[in-house]
């Protein structure tokens, strides 16, 4: 179906073959309202969720460009169900912004929004040694962040959480910043309990002083794999021959002993088809931790697209099990409850001598995630309670001392298997997770309300992932930034510090209907 004809949907004349003033029932279910954007403008604009076939779709119509619609779940039953998974939100200690124009123009973090930060990200700068089509930063040369600004907004992370859990170094491609090793520092000596870089692996590939560089420091690796074959790599990255680079660098991290998250981007009609490949060689990979797969999302840089075609969580979970004949199933994965549950599923693996043993079958963890009913639990198993809260979030990083912990509390109310100890389970984990952001066809406002994934600017503004990507906020920062670079040269040719300044936004020509 054309995105832009919802006919199937909502029909604006009597359906063909009907008798004058017979009454004719929809062929889709209206679930909710809530709001969206225009695709093309970016308007704020009503958006219709609705079900059909088992599946949940967006309808939205902008006054000036016309209906739109897109694919949002392949899942209609489990996106209805999903809603007990969702837990209150936990408040920051201060906000960046106030009241103005509304939701989603004031984010920053705005006291409307229901979550605190899980995650921060910081873009230290715009360059990447790579040009791939699927790109959602568009990334290219522009700003290179000071070691002032990285460490104010460091500080203003500190600010809003008090004792931040995870921060991630993101651009471009961060490695090519001189100062990386300085900002992961930094972020450390703020007491922030995990430091990720995300990364193409190319540097560590090829330098070996800077591989020496990252075992010194032993930050997590968030790196970008997207399959095996040749096409995959020319569709996605546009390097068909990247993937020996890519090896030789996952190799040398398990030399150093450094954790690893793998990240494939899907893309429907590209690399469905290596999922369970892509799950079996991270099982078998020593520096593997955790997998994270995106469902490819159309913002920033990207191809053409059928928004009524793209992947979604559910069917990569059922092509999972598939290609990995039952390693892993629906019944496996858990809605993480920090942010909306159908943004995020993920589950934990005990792996040994080949042998998959997903923890949702030896623990029922429903019974330690009934926000809903918030029912009383003898003191011990509040205690598992908690664990499970903290793995089933946004914030629990692959491989991490605090997860293996979390594990092996857990699972003290396990039915193990024969001859399963607890402290085998903890050191021999595997995190799989699905991660499904929002693009301009299927921002939701009610899920970025409730975004746990933040990109932290200088000037201590916090914006949703989803939201700096599809509303707007990163085309104004990044002319900013970029419009800063030049006066951060002069700053490091003459010696002196950088005086951060704040990022600013402006929607006022994007006032909502």
């Amino acid at each position: 179906m054309d995105a832009k004809n919802p006919a199937a949907f909502a029909r604006d004349q009597a359906p063909e073959g009907g008798s004058p003033g017979r009454r004719v029932d929809s062929d889709y279910v209206f679930h909710e309202l809530t709001r969206s954007i225009c695709p093309s403008c970016k308007t704020v604009i009503d958006a219709k969720i609705l079900l059909r076939d088992n599946k949940v779709y967006m309808s939205k119509r902008c006054s000036n460009c016309g209906p739109f619609m897109a694919l949002v779940y392949d899942d209609a039953q489990a996106y209805v169900s999903f809603a007990r998974f969702n837990k209150p939100g936990t408040i920051p200690l201060a906000y960046g912004t106030s009241h103005d124009k509304g939701c989603p123009h004031d984010c920053g973090l705005c006291p409307d929004h229901e979550q605190h930060a899980c995650l921060g990200i910081i873009e230290v700068n715009s360059a990447c040694d790579m040009d791939c089509p699927l790109c959602f930063a568009d990334a290219a040369p522009g700003f290179s962040l000071t070691q002032e600004e990285v460490e104010e907004m460091l500080d203003n992370y500190v600010r809003t959480e008090g004792q931040p859990e995870v921060v991630q170094f993101s651009g471009g491609e961060p490695t090519m910043h001189p100062r990386i090793i300085d900002f992961v520092r930094a972020a450390y000596a703020r007491d922030i309990r995990f430091v990720m870089l995300n990364t193409n692996g190319k540097r560590i590939a090829r330098d070996d002083r800077f591989l020496a560089d990252l075992e010194k420091v032993r930050p997590s690796l968030y790196f970008q794999f997207d399959g095996f074959e040749r096409e995959t790599y020319r569709a996605i990255r546009g390097e068909p021959d990247i993937l020996e680079e890519k090896l030789r660098a996952l190799d040398r991290l398990a030399q150093i002993g450094l954790d690893v998250t793998i990240v494939p981007a899907i893309e429907r009609g590209i690399n469905e088809h290596e999922i369970g490949r892509i799950v079996e060689f991270a099982i078998e990979h020593p520096a593997i931790r955790g997998v994270t797969f995106q469902p490819a999302f159309h913002a920033g840089r990207h191809a053409a697209h059928d928004p009524m075609k793209r992947m979604t969580i559910p069917e990569i979970v059922k092509l999972m099990e598939a290609q990995t004949a039952g390693k892993f199933v629906a019944s496996d994965f858990v809605p993480v409850p920090c942010c909306f549950p159908t943004c995020n599923s993920v589950t934990y693996a005990f792996v040994e001598d080949g042998k998959v043993t997903p923890l949702p079958r030896i623990v029922d963890v429903d019974d330690y995630l009934d926000y809903i009913t918030n029912r009383i639990v003898p003191d011990f198993s509040r205690e598992v309670r908690t664990a499970l809260e903290g793995l089933w979030s946004s914030s629990s990083v692959a491989g991490s001392e605090a997860s293996e912990r979390r594990v092996a509390i857990s699972c003290q109310t396990c039915e193990l298997p024969d001859g399963l100890a607890i402290d085998s389970i903890a050191k021999n984990m595997i995190m799989i997770m699905l991660q499904d952001f929002m693009d301009p066809w299927t921002f939701n406002q009610k899920n970025v309300m409730k975004c746990c994934k933040e990109f932290l600017l200088p000037g201590g503004r916090q914006i949703p992932f989803c939201a700096f990507n599809s509303v707007g906020y990163r085309e104004q920062a990044r002319a900013q930034l970029n419009a800063m670079e030049p006066e951060r040269r002069r700053a490091r040719k003459e010696g002196r510090p950088f005086e951060p300044k704040p990022i600013v936004f402006d929607f006022s020509e994007k006032r909502s209907r």
